[in-house]
């Protein structure tokens, strides 16, 4: 008996062991992609335009900033500070980031009053954020960049769900998404390279796009004839399946405690899509009537420029950059109808 014991021992510590260096081998790989997968995602140019962002708004003395907007993409991409200021003498900022779901505007906005005291807050409202649960990505972008560490722990305590809790744990999941961006975009120049054609002549042409300051992005790209139909993403759209999501209208709900609580005028604003994806777009209007509804509920004043643009022809295909995103040209046009209806009384 004690021979078989023995044995059985031995055969126990040696499962032990061969797990010990499954796991051992296990964690260096998922280290060592995790780092390769961290090192792409600084590589990203949006992440890059989002470090620019909020650096310089941390440099920013002490409550010198009157206006500051927030939400997703459509934000950076219409509010341009320096012509809102010179419309409107303010001192403003662009607090946008990529796919910024309320979630994480309500944090970033808390962060915000940290070091400003701004009176007006422009929230851009997208539909497409406000029909999500969650989604982690976004909150990322931002925690990538907020210096907060108390407030950053506290968005992954209550918001992020379990599963997520642990996938942003782990780098190599947490930064797949950049590590695929940044292959592609890899891939691309080496064919570029191998069969001698270059881009940057068809930039030339088409526009350029950096970081201004103040927190936008200036973009000077004509949108793609492919996203005039073949692949415009609002193609299947219907306006009668949307559903404003529970947990992204109690955070809209609690930007607008915030801001009372701040004594800030809170302004909605849902910046426009291009004329040829509103074409493709159904029932707009259902969605417009359930966002209107909430803002007059909480008396919030609300402007949507897809509903302006169809009323009053403000813009063309050629002033945005992609089907959904203004360029240039489309800020200048919607940033001087916005300041005129700021100086009207949001009427």
């Amino acid at each position: 008996m004690q021979d078989h014991s023995s044995i059985s021992s031995f055969k126990l510590i040696g499962l032990v062991a061969k797990t010990a260096v499954f796991l051992a081998v296990i964690y260096i790989v998922f280290s060592s992609v995790g780092r390769s997968y961290s090192l792409a995602a600084k590589e990203n140019t949006i992440n890059a335009f989002t470090k620019q962002r909020m650096e310089e708004f941390y440099e920013q003395p002490k409550d010198t900033l009157d206006t500051v907007f927030i939400g997703s993409s459509h934000s950076y991409c219409t509010f341009d500070p320096e012509i809102i200021d010179g419309y409107l003498n303010t001192s403003s900022w662009q607090l946008g980031t990529p796919s910024q779901h309320p979630d994480t505007s309500f944090y970033l906005l808390r962060e915000v009053f940290n070091y400003q005291t701004p009176k007006t807050v422009v929230m851009e409202i997208y539909w497409d954020v406000l029909d999500d649960e969650f989604e982690p990505k976004q909150a990322d972008s931002l925690f990538e960049v907020l210096k907060n560490k108390e407030l950053k722990e506290e968005y992954i305590q209550e918001v992020f769900p379990m599963g997520d809790k642990v996938k942003y744990s782990l780098p190599a999941i947490r930064f797949q998404q950049d590590f695929s961006a940044y292959e592609a975009s890899k891939m691309e120049k080496e064919l570029e390279e191998k069969y001698n054609v270059s881009k940057k002549e068809t930039e030339k042409a088409n526009g350029v796009e950096y970081y201004q300051g103040r927190g936008y992005v200036y973009c000077g790209i004509t949108m793609p004839q492919s996203e005039y139909d073949r692949t415009n993403q609002f193609k299947y759209f219907n306006g009668k399946d949307w559903e404003f999501n529970s947990t992204q209208k109690k955070y809209v709900e609690k930007i607008i405690e915030l801001c009372k609580e701040k004594d800030a005028k809170l302004i909605f604003v849902t910046a426009p899509v291009a004329n040829v994806s509103m074409d493709f777009i159904e029932n707009y209007d259902k969605v417009n009537q359930k966002v209107s509804d909430f803002a007059q509920e909480n008396g919030i004043p609300y402007l949507d420029y897809n509903i302006v643009n169809s009323e009053e022809n403000l813009l063309t295909n050629e002033n945005f950059r992609d089907d959904a995103h203004l360029n240039h040209s489309g800020v200048e046009i919607v940033d001087k109808h916005f300041a005129r209806w700021v100086k009207e009384g949001m009427q």
